[in-house]
């Protein structure tokens, strides 16, 4: 199979000590998309670049009046915090780069920490939070703050990619994932961002997604709708999760 060069562009410079990066891509849910997109709005920060590669669908987002490229990074020198995300749902034979993309991106930042929000797929869902350290220590930490380690199973696209290779290069990784049973949930989103916060130590109003779930839901919705109808890779997307 292919793999397209996917690359980065930054096109405003930051200062930033060892931050955190946070990202996250479609799947199940939506949940790293709903997730990430929210924290950035919330916590007020700056677009620094974005994603680019031949293989990518050649559309565009608008939000408030203004057209951007689907998959953005935001920054805040406030919070110490990189975030990762995507509107649009990654091709199959882009995963490789793009997640060696992130990789370099964060070597080149000098990252404190990469975590990867994502959904788990369940007909009944409960109100834990699982995680993917990529090594013991960050097993240990996850587990002080009460999240369920996979013991056995099995994970793929870019999330699943990047928490295998940073195992191996020894870079201070993390999946968090909370199950659903929705196409789109923001309630399960808030419910990660809370973790999220405890574990980080940076406070998150999720009283949006909670309260304001349908209106949320219904907005993501229709962007999702757009893209869908841009681009064969969005038909069936949410018959076929990311995790299982």
């Amino acid at each position: 199979m292919l793999c397209l060069k996917v690359e980065i562009k930054e096109i405003q410079k930051v200062n930033l000590t060892n931050p955190i990066i946070i990202e996250g891509f479609p799947g199940v849910g939506m949940i790293g998309t709903i997730s990430s997109a929210y924290l950035a709005e919330k916590l007020g920060m700056t677009l620094i670049g974005y994603f680019t590669s031949p293989q990518f669908p050649p559309v565009a987002a608008i939000h408030n009046f203004k057209p951007m490229t689907p998959m953005r990074i935001y920054a805040s020198e406030k919070h110490n915090l990189i975030i990762l995300f995507s509107e649009l749902v990654i091709p199959a034979d882009a995963v490789y780069s793009l997640s060696n993309a992130v990789i370099e991106f964060s070597k080149k930042h000098d990252a404190k920490m990469i975590y990867s929000l994502a959904g788990i797929a369940s007909q009944t869902p409960d109100d834990k939070t699982y995680g993917i350290p990529s090594d013991d220590a960050i097993a240990q930490q996850l587990k002080d703050k009460s999240v369920e380690l996979i013991k056995e199973g099995a994970t793929q696209g870019v999330s699943g990619v990047l928490i295998a290779e940073c195992a191996v290069q020894k870079i201070p990784a993390a999946n968090l994932m909370v199950q659903t049973a929705a196409p789109l949930d923001p309630k399960a989103s808030a419910r990660l961002l809370n973790k999220l916060s405890e574990i980080i130590g940076t406070q998150i109003d999720t009283n949006e997604l909670v309260n304001d779930a349908a209106k949320m839901e219904s907005k993501i919705k229709e962007t999702m709708e757009k893209m869908k109808s841009l681009h064969k890779d969005y038909k069936g997307m949410e018959d076929n999760p990311m995790y299982a």
